[in-house]
This record gives C-alpha cells, sequence and structure tokens, in this order.
C-alpha cells in the first residue's frame, strides 16, 4: 500500500490533543523541520492540538533558537515531556524550569533503546545505565523540575537481578511519529543519503507502526518506485503512513553553517583534513592538547559537545587523526568531529551507525577514551551537566558515555563567566584576571556524573582536565596533580575551591608545550 503525500498542514491538523508524538533528530540533524513549524502554527491558530506528550531521544534545537522542538515551546501545547536533552531549545528550557509541563529527562542511550524496545513490543529497558545519578529513583527519578516531582507518574524504577542493581525504565505507547529522510518513493521507502546522521528514524518509525500509530516522514524529495536500490533503504514503506516533501528552507541537512548541504558530513566525498581551519592558542586549545596526552594509538574516542571537540582540532594538527577512531553518539564513526550546532556530524565519516546500536558497543565499555564537559565538580568527584543555575538541560548521551568508558576526562575552564583575561605563550599560563564563577563546589546541584558509582566499580580512570590544573578521582575524593607553568597554586587553585582537594607530596607542572604556539610534536601512548 502506497504511502499518503499529504502537506505539513495536513499532518499537523492529524494530530489529536492528548497525543504521545515521538519527534526524530540530532541537534540540528534530521529535523522533519515543515512538519514541525505547521503544528505550532496550528496552535497558535487553534489552540490544538493541546497536552500533548513529546518524547525524543537526542536534544533537537535546531539553529540554537527557533527551530526543533522550540516549536513547542506554547503553554497548553505540551502537557509532559521525556527525552534526554535541551541544551539547544531555550524556549522549551524555559518552560520547563517554569513548570508549564511535567520535564522527564533520560540518558539519550536509555531514549534510543526505549524506541527499539517499543518497537520489540517488549516491557522497557533494562540498564544499569544511570545507577546513582539523578535518574536514580532514590534521587530524582529522571524528574528534572517541580512539576514532574509533585506527579505521581514514574518513569524509572530500581530492582535487582542476579544480586545486583539495576534500573528499568518502562515503556510507553506512541501515537505518532515523525522522522526526517532524504528521499521517499511512490511505495514510502525512505533513504537518507544527504542525512550527516543515520539515527532513530528506523526503530521510531517501528514504535509507533507496532503501537497502532502513525508514521509521518519529511522528506526532500519524491521518487518512482523502484528507484531506490534496496540497500539504501533505511525506513521501508510499510512502516510509513504519510509523506510530506518539505520546502528547500525547511529541508536542510543542519542549521549550523550557511550551506544547507555539507557532502563531506553525508560521505558523499571526502576532503583534505589538512584544510581545516587551525584553532587559536587559548584555553580551549590548551585543555584540549592535555586530554590528547592521555589518548593512546588506536583508541576509540568520544568527544561531547563544546570544549572535547577541541580535541579532534588538537590531533588533526599534530597529524594524528588516523592513529585513533573519532565517535560520536550520533552514530557518526571515524573522521573529525564536528562542533558547535554541527555536533553530531564528522567530516569524512568511515560510518554513519544507527544510535540504537553505537549506544550498545558504548554501554558494553568500547568507548577506550571518553572527553566530555561540565559545570559544576564536587569533592566526591561528582559532575553536573544537566541542570543549573536555573536551567533545565539534560543529560543527553552523557551518561551512557562517563559510566562505561574505559577512561573519561572531564575538559573545561577552570572558572566560568565573562571577564576573564588569560596570557599564554612561551610555556607558561598567566591569569591576569580570572573569571567570576567558581565551578568546583563542596556538592553539585544535580549528579550526571557519579564520582561514588565510579569509584565502587573502579574500571575506569577519570580525570578533570582544566586550563591551569589537572585533577584525578581516587577512592578518596579529587586529588590535584598538576598545575600550569605560571601559575600560583594557592591564588589561582585552591582558593578557588570551594573544597580542599586531595594534595599529596610537590604538584607536577603541565607540560609546557601545551602552552605554546607551534605544535607540539605529539605523540601517543602505546595501546
Amino acid at each position: 500500500m502506497k504511502a499518503k503525500i499529504i502537506s505539513a498542514r495536513e499532518a499537523a491538523a492529524m494530530i489529536e490533543d492528548g497525543s504521545t508524538v515521538a519527534v526524530g533528530g540530532f541537534l540540528g540533524f534530521g529535523l522533519a523541520e515543515e512538519v514541525l513549524s505547521a503544528l505550532e502554527q496550528r496552535y497558535i491558530e487553534e489552540k490544538h492540538p493541546a497536552g500533548l506528550t513529546v518524547t525524543m531521544v537526542a536534544g533537537l534545537g535546531g539553529d540554537g533558537r527557533g527551530r526543533g522542538i522550540n516549536h513547542f515551546a506554547h503553554e497548553g501545547l505540551v502537557a509532559k515531556f521525556f527525552g534526554s536533552n535541551m541544551t539547544l531549545c531555550p524556549k522549551m528550557s524555559a518552560l520547563a524550569g517554569n513548570n508549564a509541563f511535567r520535564a522527564y529527562m533520560a540518558p539519550q542511550g536509555v531514549m534510543s533503546h526505549m524506541m527499539r524496545a517499543i518497537a520489540g513490543g517488549k516491557p522497557g529497558v533494562l540498564t544499569h545505565v544511570g545507577l546513582k545519578t539523578f535518574c536514580d529513583p532514590r534521587r530524582d527519578g529522571c524528574k528534572i523540575n517541580d512539576a514532574a516531582k509533585n506527579s505521581d507518574e514514574n518513569v524509572v524504577e530500581l530492582i535487582h537481578i542476579g544480586g545486583e542493581e539495576k534500573l528499568f525504565y518502562p515503556a510507553f505507547p506512541i501515537r505518532y511519529a515523525i522522522i526526517k529522510g532524504t528521499t521517499a518513493d511512490e511505495t514510502g521507502n525512505i533513504s537518507m543519503e544527504q542525512e550527516a546522521v543515520h539515527i532513530e528514524q528506523f526503530d521510531m518509525a517501528a514504535a509507533a507502526h507496532n503501537c497502532g500509530g502513525k508514521v509521518i516522514a519529511q522528506v526532500n524529495r519524491i521518487v518512482q518506485s523502484g528507484t531506490l536500490p534496496a540497500k539504501n533503504v533505511e525506513v521501508p514503506g510499510a512502516l510509513v503512513d504519510y509523506i510530506v516533501v518539505g520546502t528547500p528552507e525547511n529541508s536542510r541537512q543542519q542549521y549550523a553553517v550557511e550551506e544547507g548541504y555539507v557532502p563531506s558530513w553525508s560521505g558523499e566525498i571526502r576532503i583534505p583534513l589538512n584544510n581545516l581551519e587551525r584553532m587559536k592558542l587559548n584555553s580551549r586549545k590548551v585543555i584540549a592538547r592535555r586530554v590528547a596526552m592521555e589518548i593512546k594509538e588506536g583508541a576509540f574516542v568520544n568527544l561531547g559537545i563544546g570544549v572535547p571537540t577541541g580535541v579532534s582540532n588538537v590531533l588533526n594538527e599534530e597529524g594524528l587523526s588516523d592513529a585513533v577512531t573519532f565517535s560520536i553518539e550520533s552514530g557518526a564513526t571515524g573522521g573529525v568531529p564536528s562542533g558547535g550546532l554541527a555536533t553530531g556530524a564528522a567530516f569524512n565519516p568511515e560510518a554513519l551507525i544507527k544510535q540504537t546500536d553505537i549506544f550498545d558497543y558504548y554501554d558494553g565499555g568500547g568507548i577506550d577514551l571518553a572527553c566530555l564537559g561540565g559545570a559544576e565538580f564536587d569533592k566526591y568527584g561528582n559532575v553536573n551537566t544537566s541542570k543549573f543555575n536555573g536551567r533545565v538541560t539534560g543529560p543527553g548521551g552523557f551518561i551512557n558515555i562517563t559510566q562505561n568508558a574505559k577512561i573519561v576526562c572531564f575538559a573545561g575552564t577552570f572558572t566560568a563567566g565573562k571577564g576573564g583575561e588569560f596570557k599564554i605563550a612561551d610555556g607558561k599560563l598567566t591569569i591576569v584576571k580570572d573569571s567570576p564563577f567558581i565551578k568546583f563546589h563542596e556538592n553539585v546541584g544535580h549528579i550526571t556524573f557519579s564520582g561514588e558509582y565510579s569509584a565502587e566499580h573502579g574500571k575506569q580512570k577519570v580525570f578533570y582536565i582544566t586550563e591551569r590544573a589537572v585533577f584525578m578521582l581516587t577512592r578518596e575524593g579529587m586529588e590535584l596533580t598538576e598545575i600550569a607553568p605560571g601559575v600560583d597554586l594557592e591564588n589561582d587553585v585552591l582558593s578557588k575551591m570551594e573544597f580542599k582537594p586531595i594534595v599529596k607530596g610537590q604538584v607536577s607542572l603541565m607540560d609546557a608545550r601545551i602552552f605554546r604556539e607551534e605544535n607540539m610534536g605529539l605523540v601517543l601512548k602505546k595501546t
């Protein structure tokens, strides 16, 4: 049976009040922007559909302003949100912070596997991921705002199997799935040849279809049946009910750069990586260089958003990009990860893997080294990235990655806020004027990474790397191991912390090469 071709307004009109709507995408990639825009416009005009439950796997911020999940940011449109991240969703984050709807956040890998569990008729997702973080029912139980905490509804349970603690996230029915592909044939088969990520499109469509729901797929174009090679079809037409052909502006591969389509992200072409812009020598580059010194040759490496993406630039500058395999939780594997709004894509990827599959590999311990950011740190080694300064952001893939990687490097500036002035030259760091806000607290406000869980299992090394100091997690707490040349231990480090870290004897100096303009001549550690 052929999928029906309809307009975006017709797609928006069919969604009833109170429906559970699953939306696919990754930041600005894979967004059915035409459909989401029409849904928002319908609510503005009619105040329908109202009271939706909106679920998604990754953060869908689009351009970080009004696109993606921000189209749902109207009071009354959403009654419940269940996803993993709102970092680039300022409008939705603000409403969540104001308790306009019940907001629940779970690890991105859990949400990805949830789509597969729903599709397979399974009761839910059983995993260790999230134990002793805010997801644990003994803490917040994934409830990230007061509206959720004041509700009797629970989205996670603590259970015991084989003498071990596990978390169980129950499955739920999906009424509508809204996904994005590149091409549809007349039968409804969907291909992804111009997409930079092949994420949860199939799993989400299968979940909605097997729940008796409807699948709405936005595409760039329609071709004759039989045109698409079978190996290129990511979602078979049997799962697709409706197709919307988007306008060029709302059918972009992404919203990070002016060019709507970057062919080296989709794997259509490969570009010379030595043409990538060289990083300026600043705090971000200093941190990235120090992280790179922990990477082993042949390592499988995951990089988070923000400062960590600089690690790939550093290795590229040092001619070492081919010595490791970079991976992003979007599934882009190999090549050089992009950053900023383009996080999720990679230049010259070797493979584009589904999120469900890449998170299986992550959860099983496949990451050799992970580098991620952090907003707050405490004396127990806990890290907060999910809720701070009144902002609701969520964990994304942070929990899956940090709980399971063999080596974890939390990378970020030592202090935060505008106004800091730093001089980096001649192999040392000079702090002319420090940034105003402290990041190392007695206790973090929200636990996204549990130092207790990591220390108990003792299977990973954990570093906290800043431009002026390096710490390591021990069973006793956070130990200071290195400081930057030119930095005063007492005035520039210890006095800017709410707790005293463990200090054993003379603290080593960070490698002076990190603070010089020229390349380091970095040699990766041997496996």
